[in-house]
């Protein structure tokens, strides 16, 4: 006996996955890592000294300005330069006052290679401060883990 309902074809059901989505969450985290990467390049190059303090809280939205001074005395202004050009002393904070007259918020950072003369260093931070900027911070590397050698006295 047969039944008098016509037969519904089935569906079978797909067995596929949308891949649309993914593909959208990968563009939109390959456009973050396209901008945040020139961020992270330090375009001079030094070698920060080694010491243990407490790190600055910084975040992104802060108005940071990163002068440089390498190895052979040289002062660099960080921008998103690939290859700056090294300034003298009084241009750097000429610079540097007229950036912080303009956005008083804004935080100076010095990063001093670990071989360049003392005075240098200090030569750029009285004459940041003889210009009424106080907001100067220096940038330093944690020092590594040295489990196996004791510490030098």
């Amino acid at each position: 006996m047969e039944s008098m309902q016509p037969q519904i074809p089935r569906r079978r059901p797909i067995a596929e996955i949308n891949v649309v989505p993914y593909i959208d969450v990968m563009l939109v985290l390959l456009i973050i890592f396209m901008v945040t990467a020139p961020m992270l390049v330090q375009s001079v190059r030094v070698n920060l000294p080694e010491v243990e303090s407490t790190p600055t809280n910084i975040t992104p939205d802060d108005d940071i300005l990163i002068l440089t001074v390498d190895a052979s005395g040289q002062y660099f202004i960080e921008r998103d330069d690939s290859d700056p050009a090294p300034m003298s002393l009084v241009a750097i904070i000429d610079y540097t006052a007229k950036i912080t007259r303009a956005v008083s918020a804004t935080q100076v950072m010095i990063r001093g290679d670990e071989r360049v003369p003392y005075g240098k260093v200090v030569a750029l931070m009285g004459g940041l401060q003889a210009e009424g900027i106080q907001n100067v911070g220096l940038i330093t590397e944690a020092p590594a883990e040295r489990a196996s050698q004791p510490h030098e006295k």
